[in-house]
């Protein structure tokens, strides 16, 4: 059976429609959560004074910078993991199963369901933080933010640090039959390719084009790889006959 497209966009407005009637979903994670973020950067950034030293400006740049980055890690770990098991605990699995639709679409449809709207938000917040940063932040601060790499630390890594969290959420819950043990183990899963944007936010390692395009490479590999390894453990059988954490 050959890849289809209109069925990945079958699960896609599927998996959309439930993210709309799950308060949680659009409460908590589409709304509180980015707020509470977008709010705590600007404000931190806002504080920060001209005459402040170079090192300790961009450590706190890197910090600001760095819980945008928490937006496209935590928010795509939650609907990924919410992706399987969910529908396990709702009684609509076995339906979508016995639906003549291939592994790979079925986990593309899931995939892309929960990475659209996560990236899409992220960019929004992080366009939210350029304008006020630009507008109402120190001239100092706001030209460090613009003038070095950190605006392409965060388009470039956004979509790839979503990638991994969304993967890593799908493998937890295809084995998983607990909603909460699932979201909880993908947040602190998707966490690892943060540590890597800290060490470049913080100096640790010198940030530059080529190490930020290496690095995303990696990613992207690793994203690549990780679709392939959650394709083979997709199992039918067990996750309609599964019960068990």
């Amino acid at each position: 059976m050959s890849f289809s497209w209109a069925r990945v966009a079958a699960i896609l407005q599927k998996e959309l429609r439930d993210y709309r009637r799950n308060r949680f979903v659009v409460v908590f994670t589409m709304s509180v959560l980015p707020l509470i973020l977008v709010l705590g950067t600007t404000i931190q950034l806002f504080t920060i004074k001209g005459s402040i030293s170079n090192t300790k400006l961009d450590n706190r740049i890197g910090i600001s910078l760095l819980y945008m980055l928490v937006v496209p890690a935590v928010i795509p770990s939650i609907l990924s993991a919410y992706s399987v098991v969910g529908e396990r605990e709702q009684g609509t699995l076995e339906p979508v199963l016995t639906t003549p639709m291939s592994p790979e679409e079925f986990l593309v449809g899931k995939a892309l369901a929960a990475f659209l709207p996560a990236v899409v938000l992220a960019y929004v917040i992080f366009g939210v933080f350029l304008g006020a940063t630009a507008l109402f932040a120190d001239q100092v601060v706001s030209s460090a933010v613009f003038q070095r790499n950190h605006v392409l630390v965060q388009l470039l890594f956004t979509p790839l640090i979503a990638g991994w969290s969304i993967w890593v959420g799908i493998a937890l819950s295809t084995r998983l039959s607990d909603i909460r043990a699932a979201q909880q183990l993908a947040v602190f899963a998707s966490l690892p390719p943060l540590s890597i944007i800290a060490l470049m936010s913080f100096n640790v390692l010198s940030p530059s084009v080529g190490l930020a395009l290496g690095v995303g490479a990696a990613l992207l590999l690793i994203d690549g790889l990780a679709w392939r390894v959650v394709a083979a453990m997709f199992n039918r059988e067990y996750l309609v006959t599964s019960r068990r954490v």
